[in-house]
């Protein structure tokens, strides 16, 4: 019996490994997971860059209400002043006419009900003045109170982004593995060949910037959240051509998107942006059916077809 069990034993123990045995994958297989990491990671990246701009627009706009607060503020502390120095006066003259005349300055009013009427005159004024100080102040405290609020919520989001980030750079450090990976195995999408993109059409005007820098920055290195002048993400190279042109563009694909007016591809012309992958990639076009884009970590600034990736659509920029 106990011989039996252990010539069981080794049989097992023969036959596990060849059970478990796990076949090396296919380089199709190390593309497609290439692929998907390179995309999973850019939407990281973007989500990165949004709340980025988000927090920054939003502590701007602290700062221009803290502005406004100040001189409504010291308004109404000078309108109750004021109120207080007429209610101190008429108390200290109230039974003197002649000084009360004088304070009033109502040369023209010799008489009691004229200077007292001026008086309640000047007094509702004022407190008109603080009260309309007081409503403004209220309003601008409670835009700022909205805004805080935002703020605190941006800053949790950006505290857990930036838990992400170590994530991120471990991510990067892994796609980069499997790069190498896949050129070992032979693949020739981690740094396709090289584009020739024939004459382009001239452009000229804003457009025409924003394409001749994008052209200018080929062969730059791709790196996640950078908008140059050495390095770029895909936002941060669109961001930075039409910032040459005087236009500012967030930096962020999904926000572009939202600040460029939607075009069909039959109107597509150099400068447009192209969005792929639910907004998570964005390029510029350059004619000849090629936009330029900065396509993922490992790579660099290149040329690529207009149909390099799933596209969600066309965006003329509002120069």
């Amino acid at each position: 019996m106990l011989r039996t069990l252990f010539i069981g034993l080794v049989s097992l123990t023969v036959l596990a490994p060849a059970a478990v045995a796990h076949a090396d994958p296919t380089l199709a297989e190390i593309e497609a997971q290439l692929d998907k990491s390179n995309k999973d990671l850019e939407a990281t990246i973007e989500a990165w860059n949004k709340i980025n701009i988000d927090l920054a627009d939003s502590q701007t706009k602290a700062t221009e209400l803290e502005t406004k607060l100040k001189p409504l503020e010291d308004s109404m502390a000078d309108a109750s002043a004021s109120v207080e120095g007429v209610a101190i006066a008429a108390f200290k003259t109230s039974g003197n006419l002649r000084s009360l005349s004088i304070m009033l300055n109502a040369e023209s009013s010799n008489s009691l009900m004229d200077q007292l009427s001026m008086l309640q005159q000047i007094t509702r004024q004022q407190q008109k003045e603080i009260e309309d100080y007081k409503n403004a102040k209220a309003k601008v405290d409670d835009e700022k109170k909205l805004l805080d609020e935002t703020i605190a919520a941006q800053n949790t989001q950006k505290t857990d982004l930036e838990s992400q980030r170590k994530k991120i750079e471990g991510d990067v450090k892994k796609l980069v593995a499997l790069q190498k990976k896949a050129t070992a195995a032979g693949s020739t999408k981690v740094n396709p060949p090289k584009i020739d993109p024939g004459n382009l059409p001239a452009v000229s005007g804003k457009a025409g910037t924003a394409v001749s820098f994008a052209k200018a920055q080929l062969g730059k290195q791709y790196v996640w959240g950078a908008a140059g002048p050495n390095t770029y993400d895909c936002s941060g190279l669109t961001m930075a051509a039409w910032k040459a042109a005087g236009v500012t563009l967030p930096h962020n694909a999904a926000s572009q998107w939202s600040n460029v007016a939607h075009i069909p591809r039959s109107t597509l012309a150099p400068g447009d942006l192209v969005f792929y992958n639910g907004l998570g990639h964005v390029g510029i076009y350059v004619g000849n059916n090629l936009i330029i884009h900065a396509p993922h970590t490992g790579d660099v600034v290149r040329y690529a077809s207009v149909d390099i990736d799933s596209i969600y659509g066309f965006g003329r920029v509002k120069a």
